[in-house]
């Protein structure tokens, strides 16, 4: 393991301070770098392709670190340069547990980009031990769950005593990225997901559809196993949390098909292969275009059994806000603008931490 790491030094002198990136040179880790750039900061990057950070790196001046999250001593030595660290490799729940467990060891704060709901309860498990190495550990740093959890914190607090939480998302002119087809193929044996009397609680996939108006006529959404079902309830304290999304027809079929696949689903062998047609027929990302122009709408809708309140935020397309919470939540960390343990966005920076960015919108329904 030891050969394939790499230390590179660019032009500018490393210290704390500072956080690194792992995962840079994915799709949406590359959204990222661009845009902690484009505000003057000079983050490390790092990964295992030595090549892909070099030609990244050379292009913004930036050092980078080439290793992998098995070598121990390289990453060890890695995170200890700096303050933070911003995982942006997945399937997180193959990839957070050493990065995570080299942050606490290390005392260096742990944010991702994940949306995997096994990988933030296990984080929640490690809160105390972050609070006495005095970190702050963030899972859900971009769209996955940022702009949701903020909106049901929002909602949440106009009815005290709400019992249900339902959030309902729908992307207008956005696409998926390969990493992301990839996490859903890792996860895909696991069923959907709601939360029940405060407890996570598996459910069919697809278990149910539902009609939902954001403004331009009514959509069908289908329940989903989304991040917000584990980190709503710490924001919130409400303990029933389901998910709906609206999704293309071939992927609700697909959504079905995974009821039925039995041990196939659980197989490595098929796994490996779904990824590898993944990683040959699908672009990265949305095109540039389409992360200009897409937008995400949340409806967050809560409540206590005899009053409902609702609520609507409007954000721009899914990666590339990702990329401005993910760099905002940094800078702030830089800053020393932390909570200790296990956070959610908006326990640790409020339920308007959100609309400071361009073009998002929320309003009351």
């Amino acid at each position: 393991m030891k050969k394939n790491t790499h230390i590179h030094h660019g032009p500018k002198e490393v210290n704390l301070k500072n956080f690194l990136i792992y995962g840079s040179y994915g799709y949406t880790g590359k959204l990222i770098v661009e845009q902690a750039v484009k505000e003057g900061l000079h983050p490390i990057l790092a990964g295992r392709d030595e090549k892909a950070l070099q030609i990244q790196a050379d292009k913004f001046g930036l050092a980078y670190r080439a290793f992998d999250l098995k070598d121990v001593d390289a990453l060890n030595k890695a995170v200890q340069e700096v303050d933070a660290v911003l995982h942006c490799a997945g399937p997180f729940s193959l990839t957070y547990k050493t990065m995570v467990e080299a942050c606490i060891a290390n005392k260096r704060h742990y944010v991702d980009i994940s949306g995997e709901i096994e990988e933030y309860e296990a984080i929640v498990k490690l809160s105390e031990e972050a609070r006495r190495a005095n970190i702050m550990l963030l899972p859900g740093g971009g769209f996955d769950v940022v702009p949701s959890d903020c909106l049901a914190s929002y909602a949440a607090r106009k009815l005290p005593n709400a019992q249900k939480l339902e959030l309902n998302i729908a992307t207008l002119g956005s696409g998926v990225s390969r990493g992301t087809a990839r996490s859903a193929i890792e996860n895909m044996n696991r069923q959907g997901r709601i939360r029940l009397g405060g407890k996570i609680t598996n459910v069919p996939n697809v278990w149910r559809t539902k009609q939902v108006d954001f403004g331009r006529g009514p959509k069908s959404l289908v329940s989903v196993g989304w991040g917000d079902v584990s980190t709503a309830f710490y924001s919130t304290n409400i303990p029933n949390i389901e998910v709906y999304m609206a999704l293309p027809k071939s992927a609700v079929n697909m959504m079905k098909l995974t009821r039925y696949l039995g041990f196939i689903a659980y197989s490595r062998p098929i796994k490996n292969f779904l990824k590898w047609v993944i990683g040959n027929t699908l672009p990265p990302g949305p095109s540039r275009e389409r992360n200009q122009s897409g937008s995400c709408l949340i409806i967050a809708e809560v409540t206590d059994g005899k009053q409902t309140i609702r609520a609507k935020l409007r954000t721009p397309e899914a990666y590339y806000i990702t990329s401005l919470t993910a760099v905002e939540i940094m800078k702030r960390i830089m800053a020393g603008n932390f909570k200790p343990g296990f956070q959610t966005p908006s326990l640790a920076y409020g339920e308007d931490f959100i609309l400071q960015f361009d073009n998002v919108t929320r309003e009351d329904l």
